[in-house]
């Protein structure tokens, strides 16, 4: 691998990661006083309207016709956009009801969930630093469903599977990433859209032509989704999967910094404990990525 491309990709993927630990955190967490239905409207429908803009400034509208002349990989990207939804959807709610934290443990176990997904339908090998690993992660759910059911972390779950599955099911399909956000999103636009007329008429939305100033800070919210995508994606294709592996920890690193010392989240002895050993498991399957690369 080229020294020069492998020190871009880790510099995209580096970027990218720490956006959306960092400013993602921030963005979200300032625009929540709009209440998480409307954010997650805005975030569906100006993430399509800069797809469009990146698919015409690319001259990607040929493949753009191309998978959606694929049945199978319409139907799969109907599936993928459903879950990339509600990833989206319990993550603005997590900014927004302070359970930054909650979130943040959902990303740290999300690769690791990959890697049983992974062995579970495409028979990939799991290596045995990849079982303990895995084995940790379940020890430290049922340690907080034993001791502490009202401390399990249902948000960092849901973040955790549905953002794996959603890995799982466009990795079957292999479209662009930027495509097949595309079409995930076109396939969302109409329900938000309906949604938005709904809170509208009922005068419960803070996006509004009386307003003004306030709606290019939502409009923001397209560019804030697509951007650190980009850089990571890049990132990916010139440092490899390995490596940006390990650099995405960064993302919830920044999460559950941000969540406890700047937004003040709570955060008792059972949940320390079950973060403990979510980190433990990271550090062996960090260990293990690197020594297999």
């Amino acid at each position: 691998m080229n020294k020069k491309n492998f020190n871009k990709g880790v510099m995209l993927t580096s970027l990218g990661s720490f956006w959306w630990g960092f400013f993602g955190v921030i963005y979200f967490k300032y625009i929540s006083f709009a209440g998480h239905i409307e954010v997650l409207i805005h975030r569906s429908v100006w993430t399509t309207f800069v797809l469009i803009i990146t698919t015409f400034l690319f001259s990607k509208w040929s493949i753009f016709i191309k998978v959606i002349s694929d049945k199978n990989k319409l139907f799969i990207l109907f599936i993928s956009g459903f879950l990339i939804f509600i990833n989206w959807g319990v993550w603005i709610y997590a900014v927004s009801q302070d359970k930054i934290i909650e979130a943040s443990f959902g990303y740290f176990i999300m690769p690791i969930i990959s890697v049983f997904l992974g062995n579970f339908f495409f028979k990939e090998s799991i290596t045995k630093k990849g079982k303990i690993s895995i084995l940790i992660v379940i020890i430290s759910v049922l340690y907080l469903l034993i001791l502490d059911f009202k401390s399990i972390p249902w948000v960092g779950l849901i973040v955790a599977a549905s953002w794996s599955f959603y890995n799982l099911f466009r990795k079957k399909i292999n479209v662009e990433t930027d495509i097949g956000l595309f079409i995930e999103s076109l396939y969302l636009l109409p329900f938000v859209l309906v949604a938005f007329y709904f809170i509208s008429i009922n005068n419960q939305n803070d996006f509004s032509i009386s307003n003004p100033s306030l709606m290019p800070l939502l409009m923001l919210a397209g560019p804030m989704t697509v951007i650190p995508l980009f850089f990571y994606v890049r990132g990916v294709e010139l440092s490899g999967l390995g490596p940006a592996g390990m650099i995405f920890y960064i993302t919830p690193t920044l999460q559950f910094i941000l969540g406890f010392f700047i937004y003040n989240e709570q955060f008792n002895i059972n949940q320390l404990v079950s973060f403990i050993l979510i980190w433990i498991a990271v550090f062996i399957y960090l260990k293990d990525i690197y020594e297999k690369n």
